[in-house]
């Protein structure tokens, strides 16, 4: 299977339909399929991109906290090939809830391995069995693994996101990112994939460190605030916002777990306190909170599909300001917060590039590279340079056009991700060969 996901009349929802997105009740989180605390195995299947302007868990593909991404089953209807129940699912229908969960599995990663190759026809064909007139058969790419975030869901009415609970469906160019052997498999897909067995379960996100960030959606404004929490060391299960000195929890935006609808600290105000809750229903960073404002570029209303937002923190119960988030990827310089410090002019024009390793294995790493507008106008290109600390050497990228020259290389935009308004970000990525060693210089210039 190869499609493109995308959410049904997202726009309107997001606008005429944010009344309503308010009162809708969220399920209690029962599950008809338990959730799997040991690796479990299921049928793969592969799609092309999350669509636009959001996956599933209501973030754009380029805020995604990692290129490799995955779709978990909406319903759990075994044998039910045409009905879609209404989405969130309600409690009372908990029984036909799948490991999507409602969007409460959203931003949580899943150690994937590669299992066995179905010779025979394994088309996800209502009511037939999974590989008919062949079986399945081990080779060369089995056992090859990488880690990847929850995305998106499958609700289609095929046999693999309503007959097998524990499908997985793959971004398809993640597929010949799997690595054996401390190596990319390369080759896997097209022609020797044919719809595998996989085995799966849920894992802290590898190599984490920062904070979360936190970027309002389209058709955000004062009275409709809905934001976008993601780089999150455990998924989402909950945001709370701090209104009239009170903690209340926000209601998840339909379902799309990583979006919610908050509240100001003062009624119709434009200033936000939050704290967030992970899956396993602890708040992040011992209840740390996180202060910010309805960015001045959206005017009265948000127009563009992500708006990143600078914030400040405090660990405790009181809003103290502290600084920028707690971490600065390798080689980066800090950024500056949006309220510029008195005296220090904000940049016109420019840009940061922010350096991460998001997988690694032996001989070989995967990295991704955060290009931010730091000036106050849009921009419509950008170039980033990072010089490798050894014979490092570029194997594959993707969202940038990238090239090596000895130990420096260079990436610039593609088509696509070269406009960023004020504060908003991109990113691009590559697999590496040699050595994981961090960058010596990280650089960003606007074309």
């Amino acid at each position: 299977m190869t499609t493109s996901r995308h959410r049904a009349g997202l726009l309107a929802a997001l606008t005429a339909a944010a009344a309503l997105l308010l009162v809708v009740p969220l399920p209690a989180g029962a599950l008809a399929v338990p959730e799997p605390t040991t690796p479990v195995t299921g049928n793969a299947t592969h799609f092309d991109a999350l669509g636009a302007p959001y996956g599933g868990c209501g973030l754009p593909q380029a805020e995604l906290d990692a290129p490799d991404f995955v779709a978990l089953n909406a319903y759990d209807l075994p044998g039910d090939y045409s009905s879609y129940p209404m989405r969130p699912i309600p409690a009372s229908q908990a029984a036909k809830i799948g490991l999507w969960n409602n969007g409460l599995n959203c931003g949580r990663f899943v150690r994937v391995t590669v299992g066995d190759y179905c010779t025979g026809v394994n088309d996800g064909a209502p009511g037939q069995p999974f590989c008919r007139n062949g079986s399945w058969t081990a080779d060369a790419y089995s056992g090859a693994t990488l880690t990847m975030v929850v995305a998106d869901s499958c609700g289609d009415g095929n046999a693999w996101c309503r007959d097998d609970p524990y499908h997985l469906d793959l971004s398809t160019a993640s597929l010949n990112r799997f690595v054996r052997d401390g190596t990319p498999v390369g080759d896997m897909n097209p022609a020797h994939w044919n719809n595998r067995h996989v085995s799966w379960s849920f894992v802290p996100a590898p190599n984490y460190s920062g904070d979360i960030r936190i970027g309002f959606m389209k058709g955000a404004q004062r009275y409709w605030p809905a934001i976008a929490v993601s780089h999150l060391a455990n998924g989402i299960h909950g945001v709370e916002y701090l209104a009239g000195g009170v903690w209340t929890a926000a209601t998840m935006n339909s379902d799309m777990g990583q979006s919610y609808v908050i509240g100001a600290t003062a009624a119709g105000g434009t200033d936000f306190q939050i704290r967030v809750r992970d899956a396993a229903g602890a708040l992040v960073n011992n209840g740390r909170v996180y202060r910010f404002a309805l960015p001045a570029s959206c005017g009265g209303t948000c127009s563009a599909a992500y708006t990143r937002v600078d914030y400040t923190t405090s660990d405790g119960p009181t809003p103290t300001p502290t600084g920028t988030p707690t971490a600065t990827p390798t080689g980066t310089p800090p950024v500056t917060p949006t309220a510029t410090p008195t005296g220090t002019p904000a940049p016109v024009t420019g840009c940061s590039a922010a350096y991460r390793v998001t997988g690694s294995w032996s001989g070989g790493f995967q990295a991704e590279v955060t290009v931010r507008n730091l000036g106050v106008g849009a921009i419509t290109g950008w170039a980033t340079a990072l010089t490798f600390a050894g014979t490092q050497q570029v194997a594959s990228s993707w969202s940038a056009t990238v090239s090596q020259s000895g130990r420096q290389v260079t990436a610039t935009n593609a088509a696509y991700n070269g406009s960023l308004i004020p504060g908003a970000t991109t990113s691009w990525g590559m697999v590496v060969t040699g050595d994981n060693q961090p960058p010596t210089v990280v650089t960003c210039a606007v074309r």
